[in-house]
């Protein structure tokens, strides 16, 4: 665990540091040219700053261990920041239509300058790197925090991809071309944001197991000694794992030091799933024979 959290702390760290040096550069190249789109792409790196900065608060305390108060811990809280993240990229998405918008309808222009190429480029290097090393942490822990992040480094590769396109298309004089690119980096900004959203909202609303894992659960269970069969698997989400409520059928003629047992079987079993935090089994009988009365 003490891994995973300082991966997702390198995550922050490295988007924070990066992500600031190309928002300045972005900007003083974009305000200098007057270009919309590089504008747009420096201030989707101010929402990338604000990002990584919420990731890194979010997995600070995510990464609490259980109390008294929270006796799962505290994992939800790396989801209530993603959705954080999600509303910060819907309101940058917003304000690059708004101003791109602008630029079509005053038929603004922008000055050609090879800093907006360097930049450009410059940027989808750092950004390929970062989406590189993001997206194994984020699949290597589980962490969608660390994927929102990964996300967010892709969609600016191919932002700042259009950014370039727009850059080019104007040293031809194509200017249009440079406020609709700022229109279509937004509305892409925005889905990521949507998604991200999407997300989060699942878990935090105790959304159930993924169907497919349920049954492999389910089968794996009912081989299992003592167990006639599987009646309900439900799960609740407690932070990034899930607390699992079976309940099994089992011989009612039996003991309750043997039901006892093979409850326990079963709980060791499921427990061994990084994904399951606790287990709860309850043994419901399938059949009781009465007991015979040999006093007369």
């Amino acid at each position: 665990m003490e891994s995973r959290n300082s991966s997702i702390q390198n995550v922050a760290i490295l988007g924070i540091v990066f992500n600031i040096i190309l928002l300045i550069i972005k900007l003083i190249v974009g305000f200098a040219s007057k270009s919309q789109s590089m504008i747009a792409d420096g201030l989707n790196s101010a929402g990338d700053v604000f990002a990584s900065f919420i990731t890194f608060i979010g997995n600070r305390i995510s990464s609490r261990p259980y109390d008294d108060d929270h006796p799962y811990g505290h994992g939800k809280a790396e989801y209530i920041f993603s959705m954080i993240i999600s509303f910060s990229l819907v309101v940058v998405a917003y304000n690059i239509v708004r101003s791109s918008f602008d630029s079509l309808r005053f038929r603004e222009t922008f000055l050609f300058t090879p800093w907006l190429l360097v930049v450009a480029i410059i940027t989808i290097i750092v950004k390929l790197a970062l989406y590189i090393y993001c997206n194994k942490i984020g699949h290597n822990y589980n962490s969608l925090l660390a994927l929102a992040n990964a996300a967010d480094h892709r969609n600016d590769i191919f932002i700042t991809t259009m950014t370039l396109l727009s850059i080019v298309t104007g040293y031809f004089n194509l200017f249009i071309i440079d406020a609709i690119v700022g229109v279509l980096i937004g509305i892409w900004i925005a889905y990521t944001g949507v998604t991200i959203f999407s997300s989060a909202y699942y878990v935090l609303m105790d959304t159930t197991l993924d169907p497919e894992i349920k049954k492999e659960l389910i089968n794996i269970i009912e081989t299992l000694d003592g167990v006639d069969h599987v009646d309900t698997i439900t799960s609740k989400p407690v932070g990034l794992t899930f607390l699992l409520i079976v309940k099994i059928s089992v011989d009612g003629n039996q003991t309750i030091y043997k039901g006892h047992e093979i409850g326990k079987q079963v709980k060791h079993r499921l427990m061994n799933y990084d994904y399951v935090d606790d287990v709860i089994v309850h043994l419901n009988a399938t059949q009781i024979h009465p007991q015979k009365n040999y006093i007369k």
